[in-house]
Parts: C-alpha cells; sequence; structure tokens
C-alpha cells in the first residue's frame, strides 16, 4: 500500500521543518525552504501543481555550494517523495 499524497506532503514539510530550525545550514537556503513549506501548504493549488513547484525550487537550490552534505541529502530525499506525489 503506497502513501497518499497528503502523507507523502507531510513527511516532506517535516522534513524540511528540520532544515529551517538548523542554523547551520546558510540563511538563504532556509528562506527557499521556508518558502516551499508555504508553497506545501497552500490551499488553492492541487497537490501535483505544489509538488511541482516546491521540487523545482528545491532542486534549484540544492546545487548551492555552501550547503552541507547532511541537507543536501535531505532535499534529495524530499525531492524523491515529490516525485511520487501525482493530481
Amino acid at each position: 500500500m503506497s502513501a497518499s499524497n497528503k502523507e507523502r506532503i507531510e513527511k516532506v514539510i517535516g522534513i524540511l521543518q528540520s532544515i529551517v530550525k538548523d542554523t547551520g545550514v546558510p540563511r538563504n537556503i532556509r528562506k527557499t525552504v521556508s518558502d516551499v513549506i508555504q508553497v506545501l501548504l497552500s490551499t488553492d493549488k492541487s497537490d501535483g501543481v505544489k509538488a511541482g513547484i516546491a521540487a523545482h525550487m528545491l532542486d534549484e537550490i540544492s546545487m548551492d555550494m555552501n550547503m552541507p552534505s547532511t541537507t543536501r541529502i535531505k532535499i534529495w530525499e524530499c525531492l524523491g517523495e515529490l516525485e511520487k506525489v501525482h493530481d
């Protein structure tokens, strides 16, 4: 049995919140991650659209040279979960 879109999005939000709380992560990355959380929490778009927007934003910051490797791994985990979200 696979997880529902809601469960996947909740899992991603939990991971992203841990990144936002990590003071070892550069401020610009935490700001973008916070913006991604807001996109995922919005109710004006479908789950698939929200996941696509969030994945695009996370993909852009995943290449930041200042990002700690542990944070990059968490972002890749989020991207993997977001790819499974469909309308």
